[in-house]
This record gives C-alpha cells, sequence and structure tokens, in this order.
C-alpha cells in the first residue's frame, strides 16, 4: 500500500511465475520486411514458417512448455531397456495413482493413443458423440469408418464445454452410437471447462445406451482447477481428478499439454480384453507395451511432469496469465471469445466484419500478428474445420513456464496496433489444400495485400 495525504491507495500485485529460470534461449528480433518475405515462402500458413524466424510462439501449448529441474534430473534416471524398464513401473505408478484405471499404456504422443484406440475398437458405421473432437481426434475416428457428430452446449456459461445432455439421450436413443468422448478442456469450444456434474451424467447416459465412455484428457489439470475454483463440492485437486476419471471406461491422454513434456502421451483402460488387444497393436505399431515408441527418459519426465501439474500456484498463475492477456487485447478492442488456462481466442469473425467465413476472417488475423510483430497464433475456424459452425476463432496458445509478463505485455501491444488496421485486413484464399486436416499443409494468399506495419 502506498499513503498520499489521509488516503491509501491498494497497489495491485502483478502477475508472478512461479518459478525462478535457470536456463535461457534467444529469441531473434525480424523485421517487417524479414517477416514478409518469411510468410510469402510459407505461402501465408504459419505451420510452414521456421520457428527461428518467430518472436513469440503462441501456435500451441502443446509440447512447447519448459520442463523443470527435477524432470531433467529425472531425465538422468532414464532406463532404456527395451522390455520391463523401470522408467515403465515409475510412469505406471504414477498414472494409475492419478487415474486409478488399471492399465495404462504410454504412447509417443495424443494421437497416437487415438490412432490406437480406434483401431482395436470396431468402429466402422457406427457413430461417436461428443462435447468437442478436436481435430486429429475427428480424423482418426473418421479414418476408422466412423461419423464423430458434436453435441456443445448451447449456454456458454462457466462450463461453457459441457455436452448437451438433451441432445445427447436423443442421439442415443437413436441407436448405434459405439462412443462417447469428452474432451476436456473443450478446445473446439475455446478450451472451456466441463463440470463434474456433467461428465458423470452424460457417462451414465452413454453406458445405459451400451456406448463406451471415452476421456481425452491432456488438459485434465486444467479443467480440474477450474471446477476447483468454481464447483460448489469444493474437493481437493487430487479429488476431481479422480472423480473425472472415474467417469470414463478408457481415456486418451497428451502428455505434451498437462504432463509438461515436450513428447509422450498414454492410453488408459479398464477392460482387460481390450487391454490385451491394445498391448498386440502396440507391438505392431508403435513398441514394446512398456516403451511404447519412448525412449525411458522420456517416461520419467512424464512421469514428474503430471506430479508437478497439480501445483495449486501453478495452475492460478496459468489461469492469471490468460486472464491478464485477455483483458489487455479486449482493452483494444478485440472481442474475446473465451479465456481458457492455456489459451486466450479471439473472435475474428466478430472483429473482421468485412470478412465472410469463406474469406478465412481467422487466417488474415494470424498474418498479421505475424507481420506486425512476428507472433505465431492458430486460427481453428473455417481453414481448420471446413463448413464447421461458422465460428472463426484465433487461438492464442501459452506455451508452459515459457514466457514471462513482459512477452505476454509485447503480444499485447501488437494486439493493440493490428486493432487499429483491422478492418483493412484481406481476404484470404486456398490456393492448394489436402482434403484432410488442410490447415496443416495448406497453401493460401491474400486478395488484397496487408496494410503496412512499420
Amino acid at each position: 500500500m502506498a499513503v498520499e495525504g489521509r488516503s491509501v491507495r491498494v497497489v495491485a500485485r502483478p502477475i508472478i511465475e512461479p518459478f525462478r529460470i535457470k536456463v535461457v534461449e534467444p529469441i531473434r528480433m525480424t523485421t517487417t520486411v524479414e517477416r514478409h518475405a518469411y510468410l510469402n515462402a510459407a505461402h501465408c500458413n504459419l505451420f510452414a514458417v521456421r520457428a527461428e524466424d518467430v518472436i513469440i510462439d503462441l501456435l500451441t501449448d502443446s509440447g512447447t512448455g519448459a520442463m523443470s529441474a527435477e524432470q531433467w534430473a529425472a531425465i538422468m534416471r532414464g532406463d532404456e531397456s527395451y522390455a520391463g524398464a523401470s522408467s515403465f513401473f515409475r510412469f505406471e505408478e504414477v498414472m494409475r495413482a492419478l487415474t486409478n484405471v488399471p492399465f495404462v499404456f504410454p504412447t509417443h504422443q495424443g494421437r497416437a493413443a487415438e490412432r490406437i484406440l480406434c483401431a482395436t475398437v470396431p468402429l466402422r458405421g457406427r457413430i461417436v458423440v461428443s462435447n468437442g473432437l478436436f481435430d486429429t481426434t475427428r480424423a482418426n475416428i473418421e479414418a476408422s469408418g466412423a461419423t464423430g457428430i458434436d453435441l456443445p452446449v448451447r449456454d456458454a456459461g462457466v462450463f461453457g464445454g459441457n455436452i448437451d445432455l438433451d441432445a445427447l439421450g436423443a442421439r442415443l436413443a437413436r441407436g448405434n452410437v459405439a462412443m462417447l468422448v469428452m474432451t476436456v478442456t473443450n478446445n473446439t469450444v475455446g478450451g472451456r471447462p466441463v463440470s463434474l456434474e456433467n461428465l458423470r451424467e452424460a457417462a451414465t447416459r452413454a453406458r445405459a445406451a451400451g456406448a463406451m465412455v471415452v476421456l481425452d484428457a491432456c488438459r485434465f489439470a486444467e479443467n480440474a482447477w477450474r471446477i476447483h475454483v468454481n464447483d460448489p463440492e469444493r474437493l481437493t485437486l487430487r479429488e476431481i481428478v479422480h472423480a473425472m476419471f472415474a467417469t470414463c471406461d478408457v481415456f486418451t491422454m497428451s502428455a505434451k499439454k498437462d504432463g509438461i513434456v515436450n513428447v509422450g502421451g498414454a492410453l488408459g483402460v479398464r477392460d482387460e480384453t481390450l487391454a490385451e488387444q491394445i498391448r498386440v497393436e502396440l507391438v505392431r505399431t508403435e513398441g514394446f507395451p512398456t516403451y511404447g515408441g519412448l525412449a525411458g527418459r522420456d517416461l520419467e519426465a512424464m512421469a514428474r511432469g503430471l506430479e508437478e501439474v497439480l501445483d495449486p500456484s501453478y495452475l492460478a498463475y496459468r489461469q492469471a496469465a490468460a486472464d491478464y492477456l485477455a483483458s489487455a487485447l479486449a482493452r483494444s478492442g478485440w472481442p474475446i471469445f473465451a479465456t481458457a488456462s492455456h489459451a486466450v481466442y479471439i473472435d475474428a469473425g466478430a472483429a473482421l466484419e468485412h470478412l465472410a467465413p469463406r474469406e478465412l476472417p481467422g487466417q488474415s488475423l494470424v498474418c498479421a500478428l505475424y507481420l506486425s510483430g512476428g507472433i505465431r497464433a492458430c486460427e481453428i475456424g473455417e481453414l481448420m474445420f471446413p463448413g464447421g459452425d461458422g465460428k472463426q476463432l484465433v487461438r492464442l496458445a501459452l506455451p508452459r513456464r515459457v514466457y514471462t509478463q513482459s512477452h505476454i505485455d509485447y503480444v499485447a501491444a501488437v494486439g493493440h496496433d493490428v486493432a487499429k488496421v483491422r478492418a483493412s485486413l484481406p481476404a484470404m484464399r486456398i490456393v492448394r489444400a489436402p482434403e484432410k486436416l488442410r490447415h496443416f499443409t495448406a497453401e493460401l494468399a491474400p486478395l488484397t495485400p496487408f496494410p503496412d506495419f512499420e
């Protein structure tokens, strides 16, 4: 507090990162002219821009975090034996304690877990319902011959990631539903959390209809944190995590998110027969079941990260950093669609009203953020989900334990500059793109030049 005469002024404390920095990595500060050349060479697709040509990389929070000193120490304990490595049993012990799921298999990342599950569960001609299937999840489901249907809740309240229970009940009543996939947090609707009540009720209805319940748990800790601060039950974080996993028959996990590692994932099941089928598929495609395509050192780092992620100070900081960025962008006039612990979502469709969805307003905005300040973000709209629900979003994903408040201030300042010229951002067209997952490799071009960025 500061005393000014007889009044007392309370000085708000800034966000503080709950860690110290031991190792630094240099950032190359590019110029606007250089960034124009890099973007043209990448055909206006930020996935094709080299990382060394990015100043602040908010493309994804997956596998981009910084590991702790304890994780690096754990890497030195890695047992690289082909079978029965002690690192696997350490990983298994942590996963079982976290989830209470008896059969847990390491995979090299989340989409490997999805692919293995879709290869072992009969899905051809069946229906998979979800609160929101993300891109690779949907791709694996459709590649198996199934149809994925999203049933997000219409009320975007605190738990806007929930599934619409009435729509779920109606779809289950029609039959032929093989799986219910609940994604926590729900990335397709802005990373919004899912309530414990909704998870439990959806699982009960699905099981009554004979459908398998799958938890896509890549951001389980961040979802648990939102439940912890908003749910009247006021359970501890670990109790909430146990309750979340108790709703599922199977879970898939990309540990590159809440495992805070650069590579790794997991697939867990309760049924022993399904577990045996997964072992066979793992050996055929990924590696022996005790390493699953990973090195022993990766298993050690993953086990440690899954313990560190439930630190309340860390999770509170994650949400505070995202809220801080969202508030700063909102002050510059950007409409914020959602603020998750891992990302801020700008409503590019509302911000760039002069562009129709087919003109890819989200992609135009991510290109502008890069040209103006070297920020790499991700479009989640018509390019990623052609013919989707109409939302045109830009996601600014925050890597874990990588950027400080001054970096976030820089992002906000660049956003402020782009806001001044957003009405003149150009429509985009697709020059070339594959039929599936086109946003990763599509080539695009603006219909008119981008405004000048000093």
